[in-house]
């Protein structure tokens, strides 16, 4: 097989500066923040509205101290996930984007973990509420399980498949 052009530049990545890689990094990051704040943002607001319902004072003991460990989740996915646009504010022009771009993905990681707790947490919540049941367990169990799969199990697996050594 022929080396070409295309496979060299593959085999040893692209040809940009730190601070190119870093402006790169950032724009791509930014992007998959956006999609995430949204979500928990619009999460987090639904759940603040609950304790205003007459609902909510029926709830039991133990379904309000979900809800209330679901808000406290809730509150930190969003902070976690908003953190990024901080940073990034309060650090631009001081010559770190690269720092910046790597703590930034740091607090994105520790954003979908806290968004995969709040998004657990709420279905289970939802569920107890709504049938009583005790498969309820189950379900949330089922469906945390397809979260992990799909946020960390299918691109894990990608990243090792196709990642070259």
């Amino acid at each position: 097989m022929a080396v070409t052009d295309d496979n060299v530049s593959r085999s040893r990545g692209r040809n940009e500066t730190e601070e190119e890689r870093a402006d790169r990094m950032w724009q791509e990051l930014i992007q998959e923040v956006r999609v995430a704040q949204m979500g928990v943002q619009i999460l987090f607001g639904f759940l603040l509205t609950v304790v205003f319902t007459p609902t909510y004072r029926q709830l039991t003991d133990s379904d309000q101290a979900i809800y209330i460990v679901t808000v406290m989740l809730g509150a930190a996915a969003t902070g976690a996930l908003i953190g990024p646009v901080s940073l990034h504010r309060i650090v631009s022009g001081r010559r770190v984007k690269p720092q910046a771009v790597r703590l930034a993905s740091r607090l994105t990681h520790v954003g979908l973990v806290l968004l995969l707790a709040t998004m657990t947490c709420s279905l289970l919540l939802i569920l107890r509420v709504a049938t009583h049941n005790p498969y309820v367990p189950w379900l949330v169990s089922g469906v945390l399980l397809w979260y992990l799969v799909c946020w960390y199990a299918l691109p894990l697996w990608t990243r090792h498949r196709h990642t070259s050594r």
